[in-house]
């Protein structure tokens, strides 16, 4: 038993010469873990090493003389001829393996016009649906897939100008049978959807094939999956792989937080933040508004298809700390909840504060003594609570936070770069604090675990209350889901009186 056929080559060679070639093929083979070692199938052999006898024995048997041990043919009589058999076989001789691809270019996106109320869903929705209908080869290459939410996470509108893939034309069978439907399900070689069955694994496993298409076949296409947020922790061991092998992706995790209320505990999420800011490779953002997510996204489809190669764009040298040039993929968590849209210009300015991470809503004066930091769906709520804050404090500041990510990434890559000698080097969120006195408190306010945006404080020494949900589960309406959790407006109000001292008029 100690030598089962997974370890028998002859075997395994006999095997793949036998097996059918029209249709995928799963070799199964059952193998002993340490095979050939003193310590073969026991149980502490995953951390077990060898003596120094047992190796110099393992040594010998294997003819592998002193200082060879890394040679790759060392212990072969035919050494010489086992390496010109190996330069011939076709999967060296091709050669380099790894193809590269030219960056597609990347047409300006439109920001949809800020009428009443929108979703950041359903700008998503609106944005792809004008990239499809605007066409050309950047359109071309998108490839959008979900896990069996494709409707709910608004897809739907691209799905039906672009179409389903599959290897052969297939009908709409809910057509067929007569089933009212605003969706198209036909699906042919040219569709640009990827239907996925309810399998987040295999959602991050498809997204990482395509994202390494341009590394794999020379070919880039620039993937999009979308899925409720609080299932990206289903698929984290494919995630981090993903991003471990540098495949380009956007991942759209949506509805996300306990916004989604009326849905129930079941759906909703408080530490994704937490695994976009930690995940190496991957560039996570949070927008309020439509006009945010139109900035992210166009700076996103170029920031998946940088390679170290060449020049910043000028605008982003300043933050060289980063690793821009490098590129990653991107991770965007949004909301479903309608929130009303700010009539404003979309200046340079604004727009590298957005990517960057954050910009004043209310900037601080001398004598501010009170901010409120927020982020994502709660922006209402913040806004609301620094008008009744303004009625008897003075100067109160509002900071909207689009990347709690690219802000924590970017100050702790200007730390180290002053440790080591860049003395210029100042990070974004030092930019935006550097006007807030340092008596002012700061109230930290988002739709996920506290600490998401606590470590703020940290950066210039401002006393934090961190507003956020620590827990999930109850079913109910936003309203009733954020005063439980004490993040709506009078919990913003009661933080500021817990830090201040002065008791505030709160909201009826």
């Amino acid at each position: 038993m100690t030598n089962l056929g997974g370890h028998d080559l002859e075997t395994i060679l006999d095997a793949f010469e036998g097996a059918p070639s029209d249709r995928p093929v799963a070799f199964i083979a059952y193998t002993i873990k340490g095979h050939g070692l003193p310590f073969a199938g026991h149980k502490d052999n995953h951390a077990g090493l060898m003596t120094k006898a047992q190796m110099q024995e393992f040594r010998a048997r294997n003819a592998i003389n002193q200082g060879e041990e890394w040679q790759p043919f060392a212990g072969l009589d035919r050494a010489g001829d086992v390496e010109r058999y190996l330069k011939q076989v076709p999967f060296n001789a091709r050669g380099r393996r790894r193809f590269t691809a030219p960056q597609i270019e990347v047409p300006d996106l439109p920001i949809p016009e800020p009428k009443g109320e929108m979703s950041t869903q359903n700008g998503f929705g609106k944005i792809l649906d004008d990239i499809s209908k605007t066409g050309g080869p950047f359109a071309e290459r998108i490839v959008t897939t979900s896990p069996d939410v494709t409707v709910s996470t608004n897809l739907g509108p691209w799905v039906n100008r672009r179409g389903l893939f599959s290897m052969k034309n297939r009908d709409d069978v809910f057509k067929e049978r007569g089933l009212q439907s605003m969706q198209k399900w036909e699906m042919s070689p040219k569709g640009q959807h990827i239907e996925l069955g309810i399998a987040e694994m295999n959602l991050f496993l498809n997204l990482a094939a395509l994202g390494l298409s341009h590394t794999l076949f020379g070919e880039r296409l620039i993937p999009i999956g979308t899925l409720y947020d609080p299932f990206i922790m289903r698929g984290l061991d494919a995630l981090n792989y993903a991003c471990y092998q540098e495949a380009r992706f956007m991942v759209v995790a949506t509805p996300s937080g306990l916004t989604l209320a009326p849905e129930g505990g079941a759906h909703q999420s408080i530490a994704t933040p937490l695994i976009g800011m930690a995940q190496d490779g991957l560039a996570s953002f949070e927008p309020a508004y439509v006009d945010e997510l139109a900035v992210i996204m166009d700076w996103s489809f170029r920031y998946m298809q940088r390679d170290g190669i060449g020049e910043l764009p000028a605008a982003e040298k300043s933050t060289r700390w980063l690793r821009d040039a490098k590129g990653g993929s991107v991770y965007l968590r949004l909301s479903t909840r309608p929130v009303a849209q700010l009539p404003r210009a979309m200046t340079p300015t604004l727009r590298d504060d957005i990517i960057q991470g954050g910009y004043w809503i209310r900037k601080p004066e001398p004598g501010t003594t009170t901010c409120i930091v927020a982020m994502g769906a709660v922006m209402p709520e913040a806004i609301e609570a620094a008008g009744l804050l303004a009625e008897d404090r003075r100067g109160v500041g509002l900071l909207a936070v689009t990347s709690a990510d690219r802000l924590s990434a970017g100050w702790h890559g200007a730390q180290r770069a002053r440790e080591r000698g860049d003395v210029g080097a100042i990070s974004h969120v030092e930019h935006l604090l550097a006007d807030l006195p340092r008596d002012a408190v700061i109230i930290t306010v988002c739709d996920a675990y506290p600490e998401t945006l606590a470590w703020i404080g940290g950066v210039e020494g401002h006393r934090v209350r961190a507003l956020g949900p620590e827990h999930f589960g109850q079913s109910g309406s936003i309203q009733e889901l954020y005063a439980h959790h004490g993040f709506d407006a009078n919990g913003i109000l009661a933080a500021a009186e817990g830090l201040g001292g002065r008791r505030v008029r709160y909201r009826r």
